[in-house]
C-alpha cells in the first residue's frame, strides 16, 4: 500500500501538478508546541485514513477528487521558528502564482503565520476564518512571534478575522480581540443564530485556518492542547456549508493533528473534513 503516492490513492491522472486544480502542500512542523507533541507526524496519519475513505461525497453528489489534486512535496528543515515563518511566506507567495486552489496541512498552527501574509497579500480585504478553541492572538510567545500561540496575531492586524470556537485564552490576548467578532464556544452553545450573524460580517474573500481542537475531544482527541466544549461535526459542517456557498474561499489550512496510536478515528475525521471542503468548494450544491 503506497498511500503518500497520491492523496486518498487517487488516478495519477487526476494528480499530476498540470492537471490538477487543487494543491496540498504539507508542513509537517512542531518546533513551538508547548505540551502535547505528534503534530509533525499529522500529515502521514491524514494521508493513511484518506486513502481508506470513500471518494464520493453524499452531500453535494460529487466526486471532486476529479477536479485534480496534487500533492506538493513537503516543505521541511527549518532551522529555527522565524526561519520556518519565512520559507512559508516565500514559498506561499510562489504557490499563489500558479492560479491552483491552495489547502495547507501542518503541523502546528505556526505554519498558518506565513500562509496567511502571502495570502492578504494578494487579495484586498481578506477575510480570515479562525476555527480553533484557542484565540492564538499572542504578539509573541516563549520569545518568538512564530509560536503557535501567535497563530493569528499578524493576521489581526491587517485581516478582517472572524474567530469561532474559542473556548480558551489568556487575559493579555484580550486587548488585542474584536469580541464583535469572535464566536465563544459558550454562547454557541445557546444555539442562537451564531453562523450567519458571522457570514455577515466576513468580505467576499475569505481565507479558514482550522485547528482540530476547535472540535470537541470526544471526536478529536488527537491534538496537542485538546479542549473540553467544543464543536460538533455536523455543526462544523453545516457552518462551512454555509461559508462555502456565500463566500469565495480563496484557501485553507487544518493544523494541529498530533496521531495517537491504535486510534484511527481523529485522522480519518480530518481526512473527511478536508474532502468535504473541497467538495463545497467546487461542487454546485446549494442549500
Amino acid at each position: 500500500m503506497n498511500y503518500k503516492k497520491t492523496f486518498a490513492g487517487i488516478p495519477l491522472e487526476y494528480a499530476s501538478f498540470d492537471k490538477a486544480n487543487i494543491l496540498l502542500q504539507s508542513i509537517p512542523y512542531d518546533g513551538t508546541s508547548t505540551w502535547g507533541k505528534g503534530a509533525d507526524k499529522g500529515f502521514d496519519a491524514f494521508l493513511e485514513a484518506a486513502y481508506n475513505m470513500e471518494l464520493y461525497d453524499i452531500e453535494t453528489d460529487s466526486e471532486v477528487y476529479k477536479k485534480g489534486i496534487y500533492l506538493a512535496e513537503e516543505l521541511t528543515a527549518f532551522s529555527s521558528p522565524k526561519d520556518m515563518f519565512e520559507q512559508i511566506y516565500r514559498h506561499t507567495q510562489k504557490m499563489l502564482l500558479t492560479d491552483k486552489f491552495l489547502t495547507f496541512f501542518g503541523g502546528e498552527h505556526s505554519i498558518s503565520i506565513g500562509i496567511i501574509k502571502a495570502f492578504y497579500e494578494c487579495f484586498d480585504k481578506l477575510t480570515v476564518l479562525q476555527i480553533d478553541a484557542h484565540a492564538d492572538l499572542r504578539p509573541a510567545y516563549e520569545g518568538t512571534p512564530y509560536n503557535h500561540a501567535c497563530a493569528v496575531y499578524d493576521a489581526s492586524q491587517h485581516c478582517n478575522l472572524i474567530q469561532v470556537g474559542i473556548r480558551s485564552m489568556d487575559q493579555s490576548e484580550t486587548q488585542y480581540m474584536d469580541q464583535d467578532k469572535v464566536y465563544f464556544a459558550h454562547k454557541i452553545a445557546q444555539k442562537n443564530k451564531w453562523m450567519q450573524a458571522s457570514i455577515d460580517q466576513m468580505t467576499d474573500n475569505v481565507y479558514i485556518t482550522f485547528d482540530l481542537d476547535a472540535f470537541d475531544p470526544s471526536i478529536m482527541p488527537a491534538t496537542g492542547t485538546p479542549e473540553p466544549g467544543g464543536l460538533t461535526w455536523y455543526e462544523v459542517t453545516n457552518y462551512l456549508k454555509k461559508v462555502f456557498t456565500q463566500k469565495n474561499v480563496v484557501g485553507f489550512d487544518i493544523v494541529e493533528l498530533a496521531p495517537i496510536d491504535g486510534l484511527h478515528a481523529p485522522q480519518f475525521l480530518a481526512a473527511k473534513l478536508y474532502y468535504k471542503m473541497l467538495s463545497y468548494k467546487f461542487s454546485n450544491y446549494e442549500q
